[in-house]
Order: C-alpha cells, then sequence, then structure tokens
C-alpha cells in the first residue's frame, strides 16, 4: 500500500452509491438499445424502445440523486456553467465535471431517441418524431448511444480509480468491473420488463446469452481486481468483504448463471436470474464504496478503519 493517500474519506451516502447503480443500468440499457437498432431486426424494435425508455429514466433520476448529494442543491447548473458569467464550464482534466457533461448528452440522446420510439408506437400523436427512430438520424442516435452508453456504465469505476483513496487508486480495473456489470444490470433490467414491453423471445434469448457471457466476464475480472489488490486485500476482511463474496459473487454472478443455464423464455427463471444480476450490481457498488470510506487518513500513511 502506498504510504501516502492525499484525501480523507469522500463519506459518501446512500445518494451516490444508488447513483452508481442507477447509471450504471442506464448506461448498459442505451448501450444495448443502440447495439439492437444497429443490428437492424425489426423483432427487436420493443427492446430498442424499452432501452431508450430506460436509459433516460435513469438519466433523470442521476441527475436527481446527484443534486441531493450536493450540500448546496440549487447549486448543481455550476458543475455545468460558471456562476459569474454563466458560460459553460468544461473542465477537461476534471473528471467530474467530464462526467456531468456526458450525462447531459447521455439524458439528450435518451431523450431523442425516446421521442423517435413514441413514433413509432404513437404515430396518431408523435408523426413527427418518428423520423429519429430510423434511416440516418436513427443510426446516428444509436451509434451515439453506444458510446455514451457504454461511457456512463464505466464512468463511476473510472472516477473511483482516479482518486487517491486505499482499494479505489491501487487498481485500475474497477472501471471495467463496473462497466460489465452495468451493461449485465441493463440486460436484467430489459428482461424484468419484457412482458410489459412486448419483447419478442428471440430477442430475450439473445439477452439472455450475452448475459451469460458478461456474468462469466464479470467473475473474472472480479478475481483480477482482488488479485491486484493483494498488497490490502486485509481490508476485505469485514462485512463489506461479505457483501462481495455471499452478495455479488453467490447471489449476484453464480446463482443467476445457474438459473440461466437451466432457462427458457417461457419460464420464469428469467426474471429470478434478472433480479439476482440485479441485486448483485447494487451490492458490488456498496462493497466497493465502503471498504475504502472506512479507511481514513490522519497525516501521511493510512490511520485506520
Amino acid at each position: 500500500m502506498p504510504d501516502v493517500f492525499f484525501t480523507s474519506s469522500p463519506h459518501w451516502g446512500a445518494y451516490i452509491v444508488l447513483y452508481f447503480f442507477v447509471g450504471g443500468i442506464a448506461g448498459g440499457a442505451l448501450f444495448l438499445a443502440g447495439l439492437l437498432h444497429l443490428s437492424g431486426r425489426p423483432e427487436d424494435r420493443p427492446a430498442v424502445r424499452a432501452g431508450y425508455g430506460v436509459a433516460l429514466a435513469g438519466a433523470l433520476l442521476s441527475g436527481l440523486l446527484l443534486t441531493l448529494d450536493l450540500t448546496k442543491p440549487s447549486r448543481f447548473w455550476h458543475m455545468l456553467f460558471q456562476s459569474n458569467t454563466g458560460a459553460p464550464l468544461l473542465k477537461s482534466w476534471v473528471p467530474m465535471s467530464v462526467g456531468a457533461w456526458a450525462l447531459l448528452g447521455f439524458a439528450a440522446v435518451a431523450l431523442l431517441a425516446g421521442l423517435g420510439a413514441l413514433g413509432e408506437v404513437r404515430p396518431d400523436r408523435w408523426k413527427r418524431t418518428a423520423f429519429l427512430a430510423r434511416g440516418l438520424p436513427g443510426g446516428i442516435l444509436a451509434v451515439l448511444a453506444c458510446g455514451l452508453g457504454l461511457f456512463l456504465a464505466g464512468y463511476t469505476g473510472v472516477l473511483l480509480a482516479v482518486t487517491s483513496r486505499p482499494v479505489w487508486a491501487e487498481s485500475n480495473l474497477v472501471g471495467a468491473l463496473f462497466l460489465l456489470s452495468g451493461v449485465s444490470t441493463g440486460i436484467a433490467t430489459l428482461l424484468l420488463l419484457r412482458r410489459r414491453t412486448g419483447q419478442l423471445p428471440i430477442t430475450t434469448d439473445w439477452l439472455v446469452r450475452l448475459d451469460r457471457r458478461l456474468l462469466w466476464l464479470e467473475l473474472v475480472a472480479l478475481a483480477t481486481f482482488l488479485w491486484s489488490l493483494r498488497p490490502v486485500l486485509d481490508l476485505w476482511v469485514g462485512w463489506a468483504g461479505a457483501v462481495l463474496a455471499l452478495g455479488v459473487v453467490g447471489a449476484g454472478i453464480i446463482a443467476p448463471l445457474m438459473l440461466e443455464l437451466r432457462s427458457t423464455t417461457r419460464t420464469g427463471q428469467i426474471s429470478r436470474a434478472a433480479v439476482l444480476v440485479l441485486v448483485g450490481g447494487f451490492l458490488l457498488r456498496v462493497a466497493v464504496v465502503a471498504v475504502s470510506s472506512g479507511v481514513y487518513s490522519s497525516g501521511a500513511g493510512v490511520a485506520g478503519r
């Protein structure tokens, strides 16, 4: 472990943990919607529309959670604009500033794509926006959706990695771990909504098969992440380690894999697996935030937990 950490614990509470979780789902859903749009299969359109809707709702909720976490929520706009001139404020060297603008762009893409989806399903009232779901405009939005979706899904992990905090700063794999988890939880959300959105079995089967691969990759990434933390593995001794082992690995990865391997698109196994994936994704963020937040600095070095 390095001798000096430059920051004390940020003492992040429920709002930030929920933002990490909701942002991951939103990013995963937007990426999946864009990917399915670009694949061009008509039978995937219900899932595309659902993905854009989940992404927009997640972007709005993420913005609300970040605003509520501020000491003075009424000044949330200071993250985007200069307080004295009102000019746009983008500090490319500050991860939080980049993230604030990325979230704004994310919400804009999700909104436009969502309007296009409304034009598809409600041409009587929204026919003017239907062009956003097809042709060149739809393709451009889908490409942007893939990029911004992956960015938001992994951004929170990268944000942790660039801090000067134990565990978070010890490994560059936090972003990759959160990215895989975000796409997986995005799939889980779409699977839970499949009946409401009219998702066809062929799309459900594709999502389940993709989720299996992602869960295996997440398990490998988590093992590699822990291996890279060998000097500070003792910090995981406690409730955070128990949550990681039992809640994330056991309930959030292994159990869904077993359920999905036995499932068909006509069984309730898929829904149970999806719920477990969401629980595991939430607990992953709880454990990773808690394990470092419990360590405080006093002068030079790590003073204790």
